[in-house]
């Protein structure tokens, strides 16, 4: 409110005695001082109160302020809404990484009839906030706020997963190079790999039947990497066949790293499933530090020279003992956590009583038990549990043993490797973001075009949460979705005027939209260019 001169006018209370008064106050400034000056004094605000006259006051001064009576009035003529926090959070996301700069970029020099950068951002919105297929995201986007998204159809989004699945690498490397200072002190780089089964065929060549780790061998696959930073920024993703096996996959994706993103003195860290002596001897050829996962119980030097050599373990962290072991110049880190020993130790326990249990019914089909078999010695008149085999596997209680060449402490390995967790939140994720497998698609292309809009929608995500806990704030992903989801934006007439009208803020909307850097719009806007109705 405004008051003579132009100043600042606001109510306040004075305490005076034992009642306290409301007053009508001008606010200005005196040098570096805000001082105010009262105008009036209305009375006492319990008199007032009681009276109902402030109530009558702002229903006074509301005739004076438009956006207030519009707002306040419940006869006006009301049009379509549409949500709108999902834009205004990750529309600017999408700028800030860099994201549509590079899209626009490389779409430069083609000559397409429709505009793809936004067919990508409406598929890659539509999959943080709903899932689903191309064709779920064509008939979401009737009630979401997507700046230039007017008249993008079904055949569109399928073009422009197209052209992204041609372009991934271009885009990766023009993210890389946007966003290259914050690569400039990578030391570790973390790599896995999930399968992402299909309901259908799977393109031309990607679809393939492999070791499914969605336990769906009945159904085509491929297979996806992933490579992220020691802090856990998304660097790139790679797409293969579904029968790839991860032992061959971690070098040529190092050789990649290398070539297009110039990364060449790099400490690769990978679990047991990309290990193989090919695999050693290529990351000592190039030079390269590595972390990587050891198989206990298919390595025999592992078996038998790292787990049978005595040493004292030291505590490095909560839950996490390690140890250092030698065997003819291999360096290896024995890992022990003593709550998942005991865990495992009582598993083992009651295993071992209902077996004890079984057998003295004479249950030999225990024998084709996974589980109880190997526990068990098979004789040709008998059936009995073999206690060697069962002291054997108190061994292995609470372990992991990873194979190095660094020289990083113990302890410091074992809490790197640890952080592959990384690496699988962010395939957590990615499959969550696919609840809908890409089954209309029929080219390999457009597949992975589909699934690399996963992998920007999750640096948005990771952007953001990044900026939260630079203000100290975390949240789930769930209740930033809800609460963006529930600000949207209604179009109301007065006359022959058209407005927007702002819902409220909910919950953590309000903190989402500052992290991210975005103004929160006024309440009440002036439609521009609003297409007369009738």
């Amino acid at each position: 409110m405004s008051g003579l001169g132009g100043a600042a006018c606001s109510f306040r209370v004075k305490p005076s005695g034992r009642y306290r008064y409301l007053q009508l106050v001008e606010n200005h400034r005196e040098g570096y001082r805000t001082v105010q000056r009262v105008l009036v004094t209305l009375g006492r605000l319990d008199e007032l109160t009681a009276a109902g006259a402030p109530d009558a006051l702002l229903r006074s001064l509301a005739r004076f302020g438009q956006r207030v009576r519009l707002m306040e009035a419940g006869d006006l003529e009301k049009g379509p809404s549409q949500q709108l926090g999902p834009d205004l959070v990750f529309g600017r996301l999408w700028q800030t990484t860099g994201v549509e700069r590079a899209l626009n970029d490389l779409l430069r020099d083609r000559s397409f009839e429709f505009p793809v950068e936004r067919a990508i951002y409406l598929t890659v919105l539509h999959r943080l906030f709903m899932s689903g297929s191309d064709r779920a995201a064509e008939r979401w986007v009737r009630d979401v706020v997507v700046p230039g998204a007017e008249g993008i159809e079904l055949h569109h989004l399928y073009r422009a997963m197209r052209w992204l699945g041609e372009a991934k690498d271009e885009v990766e490397e023009a993210l890389f190079a946007w966003r290259r200072d914050l690569f400039t002190e990578l030391s570790l780089a973390f790599f896995d790999t999930t399968s992402l089964y299909f309901e259908g065929r799977g393109g031309e060549s990607l679809g393939q039947y492999g070791h499914s780790k969605d336990h769906r061998p009945d159904l085509r696959q491929m297979v996806v990497g992933a490579v992220l930073t020691g802090d856990g920024r998304p660097v790139c993703c790679e797409l293969w066949p579904g029968n790839r096996a991860d032992g061959n996959a971690l070098l040529p994706v190092v050789d990649r790293i290398r070539e297009r993103f110039g990364l060449t003195r790099v400490c690769w860290v990978a679990d047991r499933g990309m290990i193989s002596q090919d695999t050693i001897q290529g990351l000592e050829a190039r030079g390269l530090e590595y972390i990587l996962g050891a198989r206990m119980r298919r390595q025999r030097e592992v078996a038998q020279s790292v787990l049978g050599r005595a040493g004292q373990y030291q505590e490095v962290a909560e839950n996490l003992w390690v140890k250092e072991v030698w065997v003819e110049g291999r360096r290896y880190v024995v890992c022990l956590n003593p709550d998942e020993a005991a865990k495992d130790a009582e598993e083992r326990k009651a295993i071992i009583k209902a077996l004890e249990d079984e057998l003295k019914q004479g249950a030999r089909q225990l024998v084709g038990n996974r589980g109880y078999r190997r526990f068990l010695q098979v004789d040709k008149d008998a059936v009995t549990i073999d206690q060697k085999k069962v002291a054997a596997e108190a061994r292995y209680d609470g372990k992991f043993v990873l194979r190095t060449n660094t020289s990083l402490p113990a302890g410091e390995v074992a809490v790197q490797y640890k952080r592959l967790l990384l690496v699988e939140q962010f395939f957590r994720a990615t499959k969550s973001l696919l609840d809908t497998r890409p089954i209309f698609h029929q080219w390999d292309a457009t597949i992975r075009g589909h699934v690399f809009c996963s992998f920007l929608a999750l640096v948005l995500v990771d952007e953001l949460k990044r900026r939260l806990a630079s203000q100290g704030l975390e949240m789930e992903w769930d209740v930033i979705r809800q609460d963006l989801q529930a600000l949207d934006q209604a179009e109301v007439r007065e006359g022959s005027q058209w407005y927007l009208l702002r819902s409220p803020l909910q919950g953590v909307a309000g903190k989402v939209l500052q992290a991210a850097g975005v103004a929160i719009p006024p309440p009440l806007r002036p439609m521009e260019n609003a297409v007369p109705r009738p």
